[in-house]
Formats: C-alpha cells, sequence, structure tokens
C-alpha cells in the first residue's frame, strides 16, 4: 500500500521583530438582503480561518478555525465582528482557544470587538479558553448595541489544564448600549492576582463561565435574580438582571461539564 501523506499544521510566521509574536485581525460583517443575512466581509489571517457555516433561518453563521497555536507570549489578535441594521450573526469557534507561553514572557491580547445595529442580533459563543501554566494573556471583549439590538454571549474560562496551575489571565467584558454604558468588569486570575482563588472570585473551582443576554423584549417580561445549584462543591450559578434591558448569568463549576450543565439550567441556549 501506498502510505498516504499527512498534512503538517501552518507554520507560525516568523515576527518582524523577536519576540514580538504574530499580529493578526479577523473581520466579519453581516448585512441584511431581503429576508436573508449575507456576510460581504469575511476575512481572517495568522490564527484565524473563517468559515462560513449553514445557515438558520434569517441567520447567517460564522465558524472561527485555529490555523495555527495561539494566542502565545507576544501575540497581538484582534477579532471585529458587524451586525448591520435586520442583520442576524452567529459566531462560534471550532475548538477550544489554549493560551500558551511561547517564546517570550511578554503577555499576549486578545480583543474581540462587536457591534449590533438596530433590529439586528448577534450571537458570540465561542469555545471555552484554557489559560494554560506559565501563559499570560489579557483578553477584552467590547460590545456596541443600538437601542433595538438583541444580543448573545456565552463564554467559559477553564484555569490550567489537568493537574497543573493557570496562568496569568485578565478578562474585561465591557457593554454599551445606545451610546451608554451597560456592563463594565474586569477579572484577574492566576500569579500575582490577590484573592482569585478565594470566595470572593473562583472559590477553589477551575470552570468559570457567563452568558449575557441582551433583549428589548425583556421590558416586558423581567427576570428575577435566582440562585442556581443546591450543593457549591458541584458549582453554582447567579442570574442577575441588569439595567438595559439585559440579564448576566455568571457560573463557578470544578469542570466545563459541570458548568455547562449550570448555565444551560440558568438559561437554555437556541
Amino acid at each position: 500500500m501506498t502510505p498516504t501523506a499527512v498534512p503538517l499544521p501552518p507554520a507560525r510566521p516568523t515576527p518582524a521583530q523577536p519576540g514580538s509574536g504574530v499580529r493578526a485581525i479577523a473581520r466579519i460583517r453581516a448585512t441584511r438582503v431581503g429576508d436573508t443575512t449575507v456576510l460581504p466581509t469575511l476575512a481572517g489571517d495568522g490564527p484565524f480561518d473563517l468559515r462560513r457555516a449553514r445557515p438558520h433561518g434569517n441567520q447567517a453563521r460564522v465558524c472561527i478555525l485555529g490555523a495555527m497555536s495561539a494566542p502565545l507570549g507576544g501575540d497581538r489578535l484582534r477579532i471585529e465582528a458587524t451586525a448591520e441594521e435586520g442583520a442576524h450573526l452567529h459566531i462560534t469557534t471550532a475548538a477550544a482557544t489554549l493560551a500558551l507561553r511561547g517564546p517570550t514572557t511578554a503577555h499576549a491580547t486578545y480583543d474581540v470587538h462587536l457591534t449590533v445595529a438596530e433590529h439586528a442580533s448577534l450571537h458570540w459563543l465561542p469555545q471555552p479558553l484554557i489559560s494554560a501554566a506559565r501563559s499570560n494573556l489579557r483578553q477584552s471583549c467590547t460590545i456596541d448595541l443600538a437601542p433595538t439590538a438583541r444580543f448573545l454571549l456565552c463564554e467559559q474560562t477553564v484555569l490550567g489544564r489537568s493537574g497543573e496551575p493557570p496562568g496569568r489571565l485578565t478578562t474585561r467584558l465591557t457593554v454599551h448600549r445606545d451610546g451608554r454604558p451597560l456592563l463594565d468588569q474586569q477579572t484577574s486570575y492566576g500569579p500575582q492576582a490577590p484573592g482569585w482563588d478565594g470566595p470572593a472570585i473562583a472559590a477553589g473551582h477551575r470552570a468559570i463561565g457567563q452568558t449575557l443576554i441582551i433583549d428589548p423584549a425583556l421590558n416586558q417580561h423581567p427576570p428575577h435574580a435566582r440562585l442556581i445549584g443546591d450543593d457549591p462543591a458541584t458549582g453554582h450559578a447567579v442570574l442577575t438582571p441588569l439595567t438595559g434591558p439585559a440579564v448576566l448569568i455568571t457560573a463557578l463549576a470544578p469542570d466545563t461539564l459541570q458548568l455547562g450543565r449550570l448555565l444551560q439550567a440558568a438559561y437554555p441556549m437556541p
């Protein structure tokens, strides 16, 4: 038999300066045409390989594939996505994002900027982010919404791989609706982050997640605050109404399996 050649993964491009890391950006733009949503802009470089997925009704769907290991120390990564007026966009990733140290101790950045216009919707549902030992990542997600826009975010973070401590991780979520601040939160984990493993933040758990729902329909049926989960050892989730109209669900669990169950119990994913 003739052996089948197995393609090697793409090599990381050589940075312009040693230790400076990779600079890469992905851009997605969704536009309404008649009763459907089309994607006139779908472009990515570096680790971002953007693929059109099968649409769901009038919602366009995009899956982000990792074309190389990222983010590593010194990388500067950015995703920009816009749902224009009346468009409906769903974005996910094909696999978990693994933050690693890489050849330099410099921090990496992973910035996501999402814009949703009038009567449009956007779902941002990536696979979990894993903060590996000795990594150093600063992640941000900035969201700008029109008054009639609808938005859904679900993110999960794993603090360290099996049997190892996490790296240094700072995450920030900033949301503006109709030009006004709705939510701005920042959390740090790992070495040099005071109290990150205490009861005020991770409480000894290694899987952390949150779901954010922003929908004008919540004005008609505002939810009530509630706690999900009976046993602290297996995790808890709390549903918190926000002025917006919005709902924020935050969950802690020992692993992603239990974390997903808690988030799903609080708000079933579409």
